[in-house]
C-alpha cells in the first residue's frame, strides 16, 4: 500500500467509527524518541521517517507537523501521499490543536491510541477541546489497517555491570526511594526504556541503535518489579535482579498488576503513557513529576565518565583512519553516501568492545548536506566523487560509553562562502567550548553563544546547539539541553552535551561541527560556584575550511591545544601513511 491508499484505509476506520481526526504521534508505549520496527506508525502511515513528528488525519484533510532538523527531508518523503507539511516553530504554522479545531464541527469527535499518546498531551488535547464540545477517545484504529506490522524482539538482555556503571542496582533503588518518601509517593512507575535499563543496569537491543530493551519498572516502598519478556534474560541478568531484590515477571502483566493498587500516592511521569493513567485513576492519587532516575542517570559518575574518556580514543582512531580512507579514495573509487556510512561502521567495529551504531550515519554530500537529518537509503543514495563538499555525523554504541560526532569537509572545489560559512560554525563550537558560567545556568543561556558568529552576519541554524548523551545508552538523552528553548534544567556537573551548531543553505551546501562536552566544576569565587565544560571528543577539524583572521588569537590557541590534544591522544595508535595525513591535521592552524 502507498500511504495515499493508507491514509485512505484510515479514513473508512474513521468512518465506522464515527471519528472526525484521528492523530499518529510517533511513540510506543513507552514515549520512546527512537522506535521497536512495530511501533513506527506514523513512519509506516505517511512515510516520512524522521524521528520527530507526528500526522493528523481528518476526513477530508491530512498534515504532518516536524520542527526544522526534517523541513526538508519531510518535503520529499511526502510527496504524492497527499499529507501536507506543517513546519512547526516557524511563524504561521498553526499549532495542530487548533488546527483540527478550526477543521472539525462543535460536538465532533477525535480519537487516538491512548497507549501510544503521553499523558502530557492527553490532558492538553482534552482541554482544548472542551472548548468546542470536541469528545476525546482512544481508538487503536491503525490495527485494523497495518497487518503486519510485525512482533517485538527475542534479543537477549544483558548485564552492565557495576564495573562500567558505577553504581549498583541496590543503591540505585535506594536513592530512588529516597525521591519517592521526599515527595511522599507509595508507588513509582518507570516506563521510559533508557530509564528502565539504567535503574535495572541491564541493556538490550530491542530498538536499532538504542542498548534498550522492552520494559516497565515499578517500584514501592518494600518492592520492586522489572515487566519484561523473561525469555530474553540472559542467566547473569536474573541472578543481578535476584540479587538486587527485583522481581520478576512477564511483559503482558504490566497493567494488571497496576490494576491492583487501591489508595496509593503514585509516582509517574506526564510523558508516561494515557493508557498507564488510565488504568490506575480510579482509587489513587497522582503524583505527576520527572522521574527521579532521569536526573540521576544524567549526571554521569566518575567510572561513566572515565568510559566516555576511553571510548573517545578507539572512536577518534576509527574516525581519523575512515577520514584518510574518504579523502584519499573519493574520487578513484565507486562510493556513495550510503556505503561510506557502512564504511565508517565497519572502521569502528574494529575497535574493542564496539556493539554497533548509536544512531543511523548522516552521510550528505553536496546539496544533502544541508538535509541535517539525511538518511541515505542502499538504493539511490547520492555517489561521491572529488568535487564537493561532504557532511559525515555519526556515533558509535561501545560497552563503555556512546560516541556522536560530526566533521564536515570538503573533498574537492568549495567556495569562498562555504569556508567562512565552516569557519563560523567552528568558532561558535570553539566559544561554546571556552566558557565558564555560574552555577544554576540553563542551556538555554548558553545556546546564543553558539549562535553568536552566525547571527552577527545575519545568519542561524534551525535545530539546538545541543543535547544530552547516554552512557551506553540512548544517544539523545534529558533531562538538559542547549537550545533556544527555555528548559528549566541547569546543567549539573557530570552531564554530557554534544556541542553541534551548524549551517544549511538549501540546495547547495550543510556544515555542522560537533564535539561531546562534560559539565564540570571550574572554580569557586566570592560570586559563587562556576563551570565550564571538558571536550571529550577526539578528532581533527580540517584546517583548509578555516578562515584563520576570522577566529580571535584566544580561539586559535583553543584549536592548536585541542589538537596538541588529538594528537598525544591518538597519535599512538596510528602508524604509517595515516600518521603521517593526521600529524599534518594536528598541526599549528
Amino acid at each position: 500500500m502507498t500511504s495515499k491508499e493508507k491514509v485512505v484505509a484510515l479514513r473508512e476506520e474513521m468512518q465506522k467509527s464515527n471519528v472526525d481526526a484521528f492523530i499518529v504521534y510517533s511513540a510506543d508505549p513507552h514515549m520512546s524518541e527512537y522506535l521497536p520496527g512495530e511501533w513506527q506508525e506514523r513512519s509506516w502511515l505517511s512515510g516520512f521517517l524522521g524521528s520527530a513528528g507526528f500526522v493528523v488525519i481528518t476526513k477530508d484533510k491530512a498534515g504532518l507537523w516536524t520542527d526544522g532538523r526534517y523541513f526538508t527531508q519531510a518535503a520529499l518523503e511526502l510527496e504524492g501521499s497527499g499529507i501536507d507539511l506543517f513546519k512547526d516553530g516557524i511563524e504561521g504554522t498553526p499549532n495542530y490543536i487548533d488546527w483540527i479545531i478550526s477543521e472539525i464541527p462543535a460536538g465532533g469527535k477525535v480519537a487516538v491510541n491512548a497507549v501510544a499518546t503521553s499523558n502530557a498531551n492527553w490532558e492538553l488535547l482534552s482541554q482544548k477541546l472542551q472548548s468546542k464540545n470536541i469528545s476525546l477517545a482512544d481508538l487503536p484504529l491503525l490495527k485494523e489497517i497495518w497487518k503486519d506490522r510485525g512482533t517485538p524482539s527475542k534479543n537477549p538482555i544483558f548485564v552492565h555491570p557495576v564495573e562500567r556503571a558505577g553504581k549498583s542496582v541496590t543503591d540505585k533503588l535506594g536513592a530512588i526511594r529516597q525521591k519517592m518518601e521526599d515527595q511522599d509517593a507509595t508507588v513509582h512507575v518507570i516506563s521510559s526504556l533508557d530509564d528502565v535499563a539504567w535503574t535495572s543496569n541491564l541493556r538490550g537491543s530491542d530498538v536499532e541503535s538504542n542498548p534498550v530493551f522492552l520494559g516497565y519498572i515499578v517500584i514501592t516502598k518494600n518492592d520492586a518489579v522489572l515487566f519484561t519478556d523473561l525469555e530474553k534474560l540472559e542467566v547473569p541478568a536474573r541472578k543481578q535482579m535476584d540479587d538486587s531484590f527485583v522481581k520478576m515477571m512477564p511483559y503482558e502483566e504490566f497493567y494488571n498488576y497496576l490494576s491492583a493498587f487501591k489508595n496509593e500516592k503514585v509516582l509517574v511521569s506526564p510523558n508516561s503513557n494515557q493508557m498507564i493513567y488510565e488504568t490506575l485513576k480510579t482509587d489513587n492519587q497522582f503524583i505527576k513529576a520527572p522521574v527521579p532516575g532521569n536526573l540521576m542517570k544524567a549526571q554521569k559518575n566518575e567510572t561513566e565518565l572515565e568510559g566516555f574518556r576511553t571510548v573517545m580514543v578507539r572512536d577518534g582512531v576509527a574516525m581519523v583512519k575512515f577520514l584518510y580512507w574518504l579523502t584519499h579514495t573519493a574520487g578513484k573509487e565507486a562510493m556513495n553516501e550510503y556505503s561510506i556510512g557502512k564504511k565508517l561502521g565497519g572502521f569502528r567495529a574494529e575497535g574493542e568492545n564496539f556493539v554497533g551504531e548509536s544512531f543511523g550515519s548522516i552521510v550528505g554530500y553536496k546539496d544533502n548536506g544541508a538535509i541535517m537529518h539525511y538518511s541515505a537509503k542502499s538504493e539511490g543514495s547520492k555517489d561521491v566523487t572529488n568535487d564537493a563538499t561532504i557532511l559525515v555525523d555519526s556515533g558509535g554504541q561501545y560497552l563503555e560509553g556512546t560516541t556522536d560526532i560530526t566533521r564536515t569537509l570538503a573533498l574537492g572545489a568549495f567556495s569562498d562562502e562555504f569556508r567562512r560559512n565552516s569557519t563560523l560554525v567552528l568558532q561558535g563550537l570553539i566559544r561554546l567550548s571556552m566558557v565558564k558560567f555560574p552555577k544554576g545556568t540553563k542551556g538555554v543561556h548558553l545556546d546564543a553563544i553558539a549562535r553568536l558568529p552566525l547571527w552577527m552576519e545575519g545568519k542561524d541554524f534551525n535545530h539546538g546547539t545541543g543535547h544530552g548523551v547516554g552512557s551506553f545508552m540512548n544517544v539523545h538523552e534529558g533531562p538538559q539541553s542547549i537550545r533556544k528553548d527555555l528548559n528549566a534544567q541547569d546543567l549539573l556537573p557530570g552531564m554530557v552535551c554534544s556541542n553541534e551548531p551548524g549551517y544549511y543553505l538549501e540546495g547547495k551546501y550543510g556544515i555542522r561541527h560537533e564535539n561531546l562536552i562534560a559539565v564540570k566544576e571550574a572554580e569557586k569565587t566570592i560570586h559563587g560556584t562556576f563551570y565550564e565544560f571538558e571536550t571529550l571528543t577526539f578528532c581533527p577539524f580540517f584546517k583548509d575550511t578555516i578562515v584563520k583572521e576570522i577566529l580571535s588569537e584566544e580561539e586559535i590557541a583553543w584549536l592548536n591545544s585541542y589538537h596538541k590534544t588529538c594528537e598525544e591522544k591518538l597519535g599512538p595508535y596510528l602508524e604509517g601513511e595515516v600518521k603521517e595525513w593526521f600529524l599534518e591535521l594536528v598541526s599549528p592552524l
